[in-house]
Formats: C-alpha cells, sequence, structure tokens
C-alpha cells in the first residue's frame, strides 16, 4: 500500500475559533443513468422535429407517433427506474437553537447565490483511520507505508447509490449535473443557488443574520428539511445552521524596529547563555530570534540538508498574503547567504496572486517563508497563494471577506498526486504532516485582545466556555503553541486547551489524563471539556523573530512564528529519514505520544489567561500550554532513525 508521492512539509498558521470544516475539490464527473436518459430523450425528441420540418405529411404523423411514444417509454421509465423520484415527505435534518450575539435580520434576498455544500455519506472512514494510526505508528508493522491517492479516495467514497439519489434529487429541482463540482471521491458535492432556491430543496426560510459585537452578518436558518428518500443519503448541507464568526486571526503583528546591530546574525564574542540540557546559546537570542539562534536553542548547530529527492517545505497564503522575494533576498543576505539568489516555487489556488510589489508585501506571509524555508534550505519550497482577499465584492449577505479559504485550498491540494502536507484523515494516511499554530488568545476564541474574547458557546445553549483554536483542534493535525526568552518560558499568548467538538484520540489519553488528575479538584469544572482533544502538541519560540518586510528589517510574534519553525525542523527529520532510506515521518502525533516525547524540552513555566482567567499552568510532562515542549532536533534525528 505505499506510496512514491513527494514529501512535503506544510505549515498553515491561519485559525479559527473551532467549528466545522467542509472540503471540496473542483471536478467534473459523469451524469447519472438516469440523468443521460433524459437528455437522449431530448436528442431524439430534437431529432424527430428536425425531419417532421422536412418530411411528408406521413412521415410528420409519423415522427409525432413516435415522439409521443418516446415520452410515454421515458414516463413508464423513469416511475420504473426511480420511484423515489416522486416528491415525498420532507423530514427534518437539522434544527438548532438562536444562537447568542446574533441577531435575526431581515429574509435573506431571493437572488443571493448560496454556494451549499453537501456531504454524502462515508462508510469506510473508520477503515481509513485505522490505517492511518497503523501507518503513522512508530511501533506497528505497517509504519511508514503511507496510502496512495487512489487509495484513499476509495476509502471515503459514498455508495453508488447516494451518489445517484442525490444526483436525481438536485437534478429534479432543474440543476444540471454538469454543474456540480465534486470532491476527487465524491462525497462532497458544492452546487450554486439562490436562495429562493435552497429554500424550496432544503424546505427552509433563510434569513441575515448580524453578529453584534463586530457587524458581520450571514445567510442562515435555524432548520432544514431533507426528502425523505434523500435523508439517509446525505449527512449535512452548509450553509444552513453553522453560525461562526467570520474574523481572521493573523500572526500578532508586535511590530518593531530593531537596532543597527540587531540586523546581523549574532556577533560571534557575545555572551552566552548554557541551558539545563547543555545547550549553549547566543545571549542575544534572548531578544532577537534569528535563524542562527533556532539552530543553537533547538540543537541543530552543523546540520544541513541534502535536499534529498522527494522531500518539499510549503507555506500557504491567505488573505491577500503575499510571499516577496525581494523581501527573502534581503533575508537571506542577512541570516543565510548560502542561500542568497535560490526562491521558492508558486503555486496559485483558485486564482491565487502573486504581487510583487514591495508595499503589498504580507508580513505573515514573509514570516513564514523566511525562517522556513531558511531553516530547511536546499530543500524545494513553495508557496501556496490561495484566493480569497482581495478581490472581494461585498453584497447584503456576505458585506466582508475576513473568513480565510481553507477549504478552497485543501480541496486544490486534493486532487493532486503529489501533494503536500494537510488538514484531514486523507492527507495524513498519504504521508504528510502538517502543522498550525494553535492560536493566539491563551483558553480563549483566539483573539489576542483579552476585551473582545468572545468565551461563549455558538450553539444555542450559550453556554461560558474555553474556546480552543481551529484547525489546530482536529486530531488529524499537529497543534503548535509558543515560547519566549532563552531559557524558554511559556508566552502568556499561547492557545492551549481541550475542544468541545473533537474527542480525545487515544494516542492522547495517558498524558493527557495524568495532567488532569493532577489539577486540583474542580479546576474550572463546566469550563472546558474533560474528553475532548488537547492542544497543544509541541511548541516553539513565537516571539522577537528578525524578519525583512516590506524592505524593512523589524521583530514580529505570534504562535504563527512557532508553526513554520516546527515545520522546518520536520522537514529536516523527514530529510534525516529519507536520506537513509526511510519514509516520510507523515502525521506526527502518534509518534510525538509514544517515544518521540523524549525529544522534546519540557516547558515547566508560564500560563495561558483567557477569558478573563489565568489560564492553564504548564507541567512536568504534557501540559496545555506547551504540549510536550520544545523540539530538540540531536535527539529527534536519533529518534527517526529507529
Amino acid at each position: 500500500m505505499g506510496s512514491t508521492e513527494d514529501v512535503v512539509s506544510i505549515v498553515s498558521p491561519i485559525g479559527y475559533e473551532e467549528l466545522t470544516v467542509a472540503t471540496m475539490h473542483s471536478r467534473r464527473v459523469q451524469t447519472t443513468a438516469h440523468t443521460n436518459r433524459h437528455l437522449v430523450i431530448k436528442e431524439l425528441i430534437r431529432r424527430i422535429t428536425s425531419h417532421c420540418n422536412q418530411g411528408s405529411v406521413f412521415t410528420k404523423l409519423m415522427a409525432i407517433l413516435f415522439e409521443l411514444l418516446v415520452c410515454v417509454l421515458s414516463l413508464l421509465s423513469s416511475s420504473l427506474a426511480a420511484p423515489n423520484a416522486i416528491p415525498d415527505r420532507a423530514r427534518l435534518k437539522e434544527v438548532v437553537a438562536h444562537p447568542r450575539g446574533w441577531v435575526k435580520g431581515d429574509p435573506a434576498p431571493a437572488d443571493h447565490i448560496l454556494v451549499l455544500r453537501i456531504a454524502l455519506p462515508q462508510p469506510n472512514f473508520r477503515v481509513l483511520e485505522q490505517h492511518l494510526f497503523e501507518v503513522s505508528d512508530p511501533d506497528h508493522r505497517r509504519y511508514g507505508q503511507h496510502l496512495s491517492k487512489k487509495e484513499v479516495e476509495d476509502l471515503v467514497a459514498p455508495p453508488l447509490e447516494s451518489i445517484e439519489v442525490v444526483d436525481e434529487w438536485l437534478v429534479s429541482h432543474g440543476l444540471d449535473v454538469d454543474d456540480f463540482v465534486r470532491s476527487p471521491a465524491r462525497d462532497w458535492i458544492e452546487i450554486h443557488v439562490p436562495v429562493s432556491l435552497a429554500e424550496e430543496m432544503l424546505t427552509t426560510k433563510y434569513y441575515t443574520w448580524i453578529h453584534e459585537e463586530s457587524g458581520d452578518s450571514s445567510i442562515r436558518t435555524l432548520s432544514y428539511s431533507l426528502p425523505e428518500h434523500v435523508h439517509n443519503h446525505v449527512e449535512l448541507v452548509q450553509p444552513t445552521t453553522m453560525f461562526a464568526r467570520m474574523k481572521k486571526q493573523k500572526t500578532t503583528f508586535r511590530w518593531s524596529t530593531p537596532s543597527q546591530q540587531d540586523v546581523a546574525s549574532p556577533p560571534t564574542n557575545s555572551p552566552k547563555i548554557t541551558l539545563p540540557n547543555g545547550i549553549s546559546v547566543d545571549a542575544s537570542c534572548n531578544m532577537t530570534v534569528t535563524i542562527t539562534c533556532l539552530k543553537e536553542l533547538y540543537n541543530a548547530v552543523g546540520f544541513n540538508a541534502s535536499a534529498t529527492i522527494g522531500n518539499e517545505i510549503g507555506i500557504t497564503g491567505y488573505l491577500g498574503q503575499f510571499a516577496n522575494i525581494a523581501d527573502l533576498q534581503m533575508f537571506y543576505a542577512d541570516q543565510r547567504p548560502d542561500a542568497l539568489n535560490s526562491s521558492f516555487k508558486f503555486v496559485s489556488v483558485n486564482g491565487g496572486q502573486n504581487s510583487q510589489i514591495l508595499s503589498e508585501a504580507g508580513d505573515e506571509a514573509d514570516l513564514d517563508t523566511q525562517f522556513a524555508f531558511g531553516l530547511t534550505f536546499p530543500t524545494p519550497s513553495t508557496f501556496f497563494s490561495t484566493a480569497g482577499m482581495p478581490p472581494f465584492i461585498p453584497d447584503v449577505g456576505t458585506p466582508t471577506d475576513t473568513n480565510e479559504p481553507y477549504t478552497t485550498w485543501l480541496d486544490f491540494i486534493l486532487a493532486q498526486d503529489n501533494i503536500p502536507q494537510t488538514i484531514s484523515t486523507s492527507y495524513g494516511a498519504r504521508g504528510v504532516s502538517l502543522m498550525f499554530s494553535s492560536g493566539d488568545g491563551g483558553v480563549g476564541d483566539g483573539d489576542p485582545d483579552p476585551a473582545t474574547q468572545q468565551c461563549f458557546t455558538n450553539d444555542g445553549q450559550n453556554l461560558t466556555k474555553f474556546i480552543p483554536g481551529f484547525p489546530a483542534s482536529c486530531p488529524f493535525v499537529t497543534a503548535v503553541g509558543g515560547t519566549i526568552f532563552v531559557p524558554e518560558v511559556a508566552v502568556s499568548f499561547s492557545g492551549g486547551g481541550f475542544s468541545n467538538l473533537f474527542s480525545r484520540p487515544s494516542y492522547q489519553d495517558t498524558v493527557v489524563q495524568e495532567y488532569l488528575d493532577a489539577l486540583p479538584e474542580g479546576t474550572y469544572a463546566g469550563l472546558f471539556n474533560l474528553n475532548g482533544r488537547a492542544i497543544p502538541d509541541v511548541s516553539a519560540l513565537a516571539d522577537n523573530f528578525l524578519i525583512f518586510f516590506q524592505g524593512q528589517s523589524g521583530l514580529i510574534g505570534g504562535t504563527s512564528a512557532a508553526s513554520p519553525t516546527f515545520a522546518g525542523f520536520i522537514s529536516l527529520l523527514n530529510d534525516v529519514r529519507l536520506s537513509n532510506g526511510l519514509p516520510s515521518l507523515g502525521f506526527l502525533n502518534p509518534f510525538i505520544y509514544s517515544k518521540g516525547q523524549t525529544g522534546f524540552t519540557d516547558i515547566t513555566v508560564g500560563n495561558n489567561p483567557g477569558c478573563g482567567t489565568p489560564g492553564f499552568n504548564t507541567s512536568k510532562g504534557w501540559d496545555p500550554v506547551t504540549g510536550f515542549g520544545t523540539p530538540n532536533f540531536g535527539t529527534l534525528k536519533d529518534l527517526v532513525l529507529q
């Protein structure tokens, strides 16, 4: 079941409040047999009509009789082959309560276009999960035997009956199957329909809902139904009942201009700080983080990637974040002279742009590419620019565009034969590692400003809760928290906690339960889910990174700095494995939570306040502030070869 696909370490640093994400990919598929039958009949009628206009009266009469016969046979065929096409009783699929913080406005404009995403059943999903954990478990005999694209698609494919039933339902509402946008495995369908048609299809009424605090608006409903015969062939339809704040969560932009002596690699005569593990780090790294600092702190001095064929590192860019090559060259000249004049491959996703105008450079894109690619040079590198903002045309239903287009990027990546890392189970099974920052809001909703944090559930129950970040809370990605200073302590904004949506995966059971058992009884009772997926998994430095942005040097911070840093070191570990004839690490967490945990420096000082509380505290071993701590590359390098 092995795969020969390229190994790519992708880091995607932007985060959301925890919510459900539906992924799709554009791919045309053939029409169903039922739809083809009607197309054939239409073509026959067209040809008959053409002959009628040219032939004798007898010919015309015979043609008309033939046409009537075809119509009768068509009706009989339809009734026999597709009895469920007859309209039947609508059955409630989902109903939610009025969500806190949202105000119901006017009925949605009938002509507003909705992009509906329809999920079909995945009967073999648990089988895919089993494959994922087997090929990701270093103690399993199948470790490293990653699945191919086709093998994954076969495992998530819906039953053929479900595809046919849903297609016929959509066609019955006047939609053309040629306009459907399907995922590679055909388990998701995307359609573009006006509100009026969506209301008819779903037996519901859409309204414009306004978020009281932000003023953002969304077109949503509180319930929807499906025809009885369709009900069991559809898992969900969105956007319908999901209310999520449409906000971006970018790097915490703590920009400051460093002094001239900071704009260079640390001087060789600067004092050193010796850490408890014996590692010696330049004292200047305490306030200004460079490539040299990271290699010293994480025990990778002297190691350089050998650009093993098949290894690649990628960075994703959203919200108009453009990675500027001129800024990258200035960074290389300052911190990685041997990489000067090298660059990255640019890939446009869904029309993503590649502006190289210096004033349009993105702070986060510059940070991510400079440190991830600087750490891993000469490993091949790629920047994925995903369209989403700008350009954007607001309308009455969606006046702002601050929702990162994760699904657009994932759709694109899913269809590739040689893929980078990603967010879902299917990617991990294909030998991919994906790091997401845990967020900059401590135990809050990812908002670094305590004054505007939202610590309430939006499921209609309006409960006060800690709100962990998404996608970091997905059990199939590696969540990266943040530290600061040398020696390292937890940075106060490091996102961490326990998912309210995803249950705790088995690989976390032992260490997370140990942390919970050590908490004083009643700690934050009711504020977090004791059985939820816990984050972060690991950490890295997250503040005072020296980058070049729009032609100037400056310092920047946020857990979005930690994520590309950690991804860089994972890429180096993949380099080690590939150089020794071993496959890539793939989904990291089973390794991290087993033999890999000894390859991290434990962080035992700090906490992550939020929601008006001090948050959680660090501790010995895993904790929901810094995870297992920060990487010791020298130790991990040996562990990944065992």
